[in-house]
């Protein structure tokens, strides 16, 4: 497998498709990714848009979408919140202290989630892109309830660690969730890219076996690295957060394209746009 653009993936039958600098890049679309998505539908290419967006439930995401020109519906976005819901529920975790985003927390509301600023009686700590909403207090109070007591799970909304918005490099959940581990000293369980169940669940709704899929994607260690790791095969493009760096790394993508608007040329082993060796 080569890893110029142009280079053909032999085998592979569908698609995973990150959202955030790959379909679009904060709320500007990538030129050319709808009508790479409308390809994709004409030729009934499987495919899903796999995100760790936490900051909007699907719905929105699905409306920002079809804004931009994307036809999308929720049935075809797999977001970790879904997979925290499917997770809490067949472990019984109702109780959940959720740290993330008003929006994100609906996704959840069939739980009974802990009240605002609560600091005892949680089931599970639950961490997302809480963004700005972070501070120190914030931090300490889900510090604290994990601390109190040992079997109470973290439960990590994907480990992304940045990510590009409008004014420039943003953190994600990532580091915020690598803090309390590091400070409770206990794994979490990650619901998320670049976690192998989460690639699994993605690539059984396709319906597809790993090794015929292909996630594209922005971030080389988290969509490349963790598909790659899960026996997918990883397209890097180069758009939204890549930088020149990635592709000098102990990562190597399956495959380089310029951007999402190349992937018919791609697939179909037609020539694309070519951007340096």
């Amino acid at each position: 497998m080569c890893v110029r653009p142009g280079c053909i993936m032999e085998g592979v039958k569908g698609l995973l498709l990150d959202l955030d600098g790959v379909v679009h890049v904060g709320d500007a679309p990538v030129p050319g990714a709808a009508d790479a998505v409308a390809w994709l539908r004409r030729e009934g290419v499987p495919h899903l848009f796999l995100t760790n967006t936490t900051s909007r439930p699907r719905s929105a995401i699905v409306d920002r979408l079809r804004r931009m020109g994307v036809d999308a519906d929720t049935d075809r976005v797999l977001t970790p919140a879904v997979a925290a819901l499917d997770w809490l529920r067949a472990h019984g975790r109702r109780r959940p202290a959720l740290f993330v985003p008003e929006a994100t927390g609906a996704e959840l509301a069939d739980l009974d989630p802990l009240p605002p600023g609560a600091t005892e009686g949680a089931e599970a700590v639950v961490v997302g892109d809480l963004g700005t909403g972070w501070d120190f207090p914030t931090l300490n109070r889900a510090f604290r309830l994990l601390a109190a007591d040992p079997d109470v799970p973290l439960v990590a909304l994907g480990l992304t660690r940045y990510w590009r918005a409008e004014d420039g490099l943003r953190l994600d959940a990532g580091p915020y969730v690598r803090a309390l581990e590091y400070a409770v000293g206990r794994e979490a369980v990650v619901l998320g890219k670049p976690d192998q169940a989460f690639y699994a669940a993605a690539t059984a709704a396709l319906g597809l076996a790993p090794y015929d899929v292909a996630m594209v994607g922005d971030d080389v260690r988290t969509d490349v690295g963790g598909a790659q790791q899960a026996g997918l095969a990883g397209v890097l493009v180069r758009t939204g957060k890549f930088r020149e760096t990635d592709l000098a790394g102990d990562v190597v993508p399956d495959a380089v394209l310029d951007s999402l608007a190349d992937l018919p040329a791609w697939w179909s082993g037609g020539p694309v746009r070519r951007s340096g060796p």
